[in-house]
């Protein structure tokens, strides 16, 4: 039986957490369609319910895929608008800005961040919080507090992959940490400041009940897709490992109903390809063969041929190192079909995405992958 630990979020405490220093300020917040309550209610209607009591709510902003959660794939950009209910504006960090500018910080006395992360490098929110932070910085910014309300890591606090090297900096690495960083977005928000924005005030408001070694179904809470390709728990839990392959030609699954769980190509032969990896006795895994038709992305419309992912010990399942498993057996059996693909790539127009997403270059730095 699953050990339950009702975790209480910040959101469900706010009239106990906000900060004294901060009653009746002017703020803006940070959201998407997974900054929920307990109880499913959006944190943007928790923040209204106080507006006037605990602060007053000016401005609301979202990160990729939009405040709402409508934009599908990634690298769609979106625009702003007003709030059809409340008249205030809202504003995109994933289109014209990534930061937001002085004219939308204006006015405000402290900026809002709840936003669910998903435990991994790549996942492109907590970088939105990181260029936050840096435009609310006091030095040569507008002096603004950030203020985050901390979420469960979704996979708990285990560490795998390697650390960003810096020269490798992109819109899905901005700081040095692992890939599968193991934290919550609140330490990484005080990370964040101590290594790289030590004159931003930071606030964390905390979690109660919270053990980090837990993954989500053990938290109580209940699951909202915080993007619209990470379905489910065991969709985060493939992650770290499996969003490599954005950066090659074979479909991520993308337009099915388990993207990153399931992985495939029109050039594969399922049978084989998943007898050779359960020899490999990877650690916490299962591959079954499966075929699959996506109906937008790669392959949109064509029957591709591939491994459905089975995780059978999560505690064993190292997700970085099955998926370099899968990719170098991919590129010796299939080596006349498989690629990298080519930039553009989440803003960088020059690097391969395999370079930006692995966090270094294809030289022989990272051995376990046979090299480009």
């Amino acid at each position: 039986m699953i050990q339950k630990h009702n975790i209480r979020l910040p959101v469900d405490q706010l009239p106990n957490l906000w900060p004294k220093a901060l009653k009746n300020a002017a703020i803006g917040a940070v959201l998407h369609p997974a900054s929920v309550s307990a109880t499913l209610a959006h944190t943007a209607d928790v923040l209204k319910s106080h507006d006037g009591d605990l602060f007053r709510l000016r401005t609301l902003f979202g990160p990729q895929h939009g405040y709402l959660g409508q934009t599908q794939d990634n690298m769609i950009e979106w625009a702003g608008y007003r709030h059809p209910q409340w008249d205030i504006p809202v504003y995109s960090l994933y289109g014209e800005y990534r930061e937001p500018t002085r004219e939308m910080l204006a006015g405000l006395d402290a900026l809002v961040i709840d936003m669910q992360d998903v435990g991994a490098r790549y996942y492109t929110f907590i970088w939105t919080m990181y260029l936050c932070m840096k435009a609310c910085r006091r030095e040569g910014g507008a002096n603004i507090p950030v203020v985050v309300l901390d979420r469960p890591n979704p996979i708990g606090n285990a560490v795998e992959g390697p650390v960003l090297n810096p020269e490798y900096r992109s819109f899905v690495g901005l700081h040095p940490i692992p890939v599968r960083h193991g934290k919550t977005i609140g330490e990484l928000a005080l990370q964040f400041r101590r290594e790289a924005f030590p004159d931003c005030e930071v606030i964390v408001l905390p979690m109660e009940n919270h053990d980090p070694a837990a993954y989500f179904e053990d938290t109580g809470l209940p699951w909202v897709l915080p993007s619209p390709n990470m379905p489910t728990v065991d969709t985060a839990v493939v992650y770290p490992g499996m969003c490599l392959f954005e950066a090659t030609n074979v479909s991520e699954a993308r337009g099915t109903t388990k993207p990153f769980e399931l992985f495939g190509a029109p050039w594969i032969d399922a049978r084989d390809l998943c007898a050779k990896l359960n020899r490999e006795g990877l650690p916490g895994v299962h591959f079954r063969e499966a075929y699959f038709q996506p109906t937008f992305h790669k392959f949109a419309g064509q029957l591709c041929n591939g491994a459905q992912f089975h995780v059978t010990d999560r505690k064993s399942f190292l997700p970085w190192w099955t998926t370099l498993s899968i990719l170098n057996l991919l590129r010796e059996d299939y080596g006349e079909h498989f690629r990298w693909k080519e930039p553009p790539y989440e803003y960088e127009h020059v690097k391969l995405p395999i370079e930006i997403l692995i966090g270094g270059p294809l030289d022989g730095t990272f051995p376990d992958i046979i090299p480009r």
